[in-house]
């Protein structure tokens, strides 16, 4: 019976992505090494293990909104689930690669978002579960169908930059926010009534208001 492991040797950013995009670069090996596998129909859960690297005084204080004041950071700063992905995996025997493609987003209400945003360098640590099925050819030739054990995973450190790199690709200069329905009509009708050709003028006024009635 096929014994699958796996393991992130890289990653990169999709070369022709319309959307922004990741390509993990897996090398997935088999035992024993003669067996005929025919098929992997694979499913990744990756998860942000964000206790695994240090913060900085600017970094912490973009990330209370993810996880509270510092302080309590001793019970909140956990796993938190970056995205599911997945991928089909060609025959081979002994060993193969095979590329996990992962779609980002730059909305700033997503919580993976909020934390990529928060970091200024150094490496991400993520934790990658695989699951899924493969297909193997018996010893008599019969096709078999076996579920890829629920204990596979590993770990990977991707590099801040590669992500900072991809949103700065597709949105550059800029930051994504997504509004409920009814705030956005009234922007947008405030943004009428003050004359104003843009949104960037009309954040920029209701900012500048602000800051004369707060005294900063």
């Amino acid at each position: 019976m096929p014994d699958l492991n796996f393991k992130v040797t890289g990653v990169e950013a999709a070369a022709r992505g319309i959307v922004p995009l990741l390509h993990f670069q897996l090398e997935v090996t088999n035992f024993p090494e003669t067996e005929q596998i025919q098929a992997v129909i694979l499913h990744a859960q990756i998860q942000i293990q964000s206790a695994h690297r240090p913060y900085d005084d600017d970094e912490r204080e973009k990330l209370v909104d993810l996880f509270g004041t510092p302080d309590r950071w001793g019970q909140t700063l956990r796993n938190r689930l970056w995205a599911h992905s997945n991928t089909s995996i060609r025959p081979f025997t002994q060993t193969t690669e095979a590329v996990l493609p992962m779609q980002c987003t730059y909305d700033l209400n997503v919580l993976a978002t909020k934390f990529f945003y928060a970091l200024k360098e150094g490496a991400v640590p993520l934790l990658f579960l695989f699951s899924g099925t493969v297909f193997y050819a018996a010893a008599d030739g019969r096709l078999q169908v076996q579920q890829i054990s629920w204990n596979k995973e590993c770990m990977y450190s991707m590099p801040v930059r590669l992500w900072q790199e991809l949103m700065e690709h597709h949105y550059p200069n800029s930051a994504w926010v997504a509004l409920n329905r009814q705030v956005f009509e009234r922007l947008y009708a405030y943004k009428r009534s003050q004359g104003l050709p843009t949104w960037e003028q009309t954040i920029e006024q209701l900012l500048t208001e602000y800051e004369s009635v707060d005294g900063r």
